[in-house]
């Protein structure tokens, strides 16, 4: 597996989970976490991180993730996730490596689908 992969698989163990020793795994302590990109200040610090996380709690959604591009610094990964009975989402995330293999900063492109005429 690569860096990227075990970030990823490690990511989606915490969505099920809501463990907080699994999202501490995922991000370095002074983390950024972007919603969007384009948000004003991002959610920062492994504790704002973890309240958000155990406030963000779906009912139990489907997702198909993929690494598309990785190396030392960056990963990008692209996805689908649909919550039951609610909405579609696309995503692409950014995931900035610290040297020990966690996230440093975490930058969420999101789009919800298309409404056709």
């Amino acid at each position: 597996m690569t860096r990227a992969q075990d970030w990823l698989d490690g990511y989606l163990r915490a969505w099920r989970s809501y463990d907080e020793a699994d999202v501490r795994a995922l991000f370095t302590d002074d983390a950024e976490y972007w919603f969007r990109p384009n948000d004003a200040e991002p959610t920062r610090g492994i504790d704002a991180i973890l309240e958000m996380w155990d406030s963000d709690r779906g009912d139990d959604p489907q997702f198909d993730f993929e690494v598309l591009i990785e190396d030392d610094l960056l990963a990008i990964i692209r996805g689908h996730v649909t919550y039951p009975g609610e909405k579609h989402y696309t995503n692409m995330w950014e995931v900035w490596f610290a040297p020990d293999g966690r996230a440093r900063k975490f930058v969420e492109w999101w789009m919800l689908p298309r409404k056709h005429a």
